[in-house]
């Protein structure tokens, strides 16, 4: 399978990023790309809860779902869309981070709600609280897309490796990572994070991210990582976005999961153990 990260710097105007992810998208579909996978808030990035609240839309009403639905039906492809922002229906009034993955036919085959909220202290100048604005996911999410297992996850979730094991243990092969890595942690540790969850699971994992300065209408903007990347099963990096928008392509062949893991089978080595 050949699979396409997509890299993006978006802004805080879903209208605009709806429109860069389809010219992204349609180029991996033109280069031969069966799996295309797009970052964390591909709709829009904002650190204002009032424009988020303008623009954000719930599932059924979203403009960039429907519009990107279609484009997986267009060109045939698989598209994990790495996170959407979506009003939802809790009395708190707090957003949904969700991530879906969509058939070839322009179906969702599978929505997964991030679990684990970006609540920390980058810097005395950089303060995060994602879940004053976004109510956490609480479901491990395995999809079967029929030629891999795939395991969903966002972003922050990358620091939480029980998450990881339970998918790998439970038939994973391909795991997915969309991410806005803040460009401070992103340069300390996205790389060691994502390389650790794919030689501990055996799993291919993919890992399609924001870059740059996003520019807010609304807002001071923000700054992200870049260096979408792709592990394979035994840590290996096989392609690294660098820091500019584009399409990055990489060939999985999921032999290389058996291979990895009848190598060092540490997910059958679990054992019970008192303390601390």
């Amino acid at each position: 399978m050949r699979a396409a990260l997509v890299q993006m710097t978006v802004s805080d105007d879903p209208a605009a990023n709806l429109a860069a992810a389809r010219g992204l998208i349609r180029q991996a579909a033109a280069g031969g790309a069966g799996l295309v996978l797009t970052p964390e808030m591909t709709n829009c990035l904002s650190s204002s809860r009032d424009h988020q609240r303008s623009v954000f839309r719930h599932e059924e009403a979203d403009e960039t779902l429907a519009a990107l639905r279609q484009e997986a039906a267009k060109a045939g492809i698989w598209l994990l869309i790495g996170s959407l922002g979506l009003l939802t229906h809790d009395a708190d009034g707090r957003f949904a981070n969700r991530s879906f993955l969509i058939g070839p036919d322009g179906g969702i085959a599978a929505r997964y709600d991030k679990i684990h909220m970006f609540d920390v202290n980058v810097s005395e100048t950089e303060v995060y609280r994602e879940s004053q604005g976004y109510r956490p996911g609480t479901l491990a999410v395995l999809a079967d897309a029929g030629w891999a297992k795939i395991g969903m996850t966002v972003c922050y979730d990358v620091r939480f490796p029980q998450l990881y094991r339970r998918l790998a243990q439970a038939g994973a092969q391909v795991i997915t990572i969309p991410a806005a890595f803040n460009h401070i942690t992103g340069a300390a540790h996205w790389e060691t994070l994502v390389r650790a969850r794919a030689i501990e699971t055996g799993c291919f994992v993919l890992a399609p991210a924001q870059t740059g300065f996003h520019p807010e209408g609304h807002g001071n903007g923000r700054r992200t990582h870049g260096h979408s990347l792709a592990v394979a099963p035994w840590g290996e990096i096989l392609a690294d976005a660098g820091t500019d928008p584009g399409v990055t392509f990489v060939d999985l062949d999921l032999a290389q999961v058996a291979a990895a893991r009848g190598r060092v089978p540490a997910l059958t080595h679990d054992r019970e153990f008192a303390g601390p």
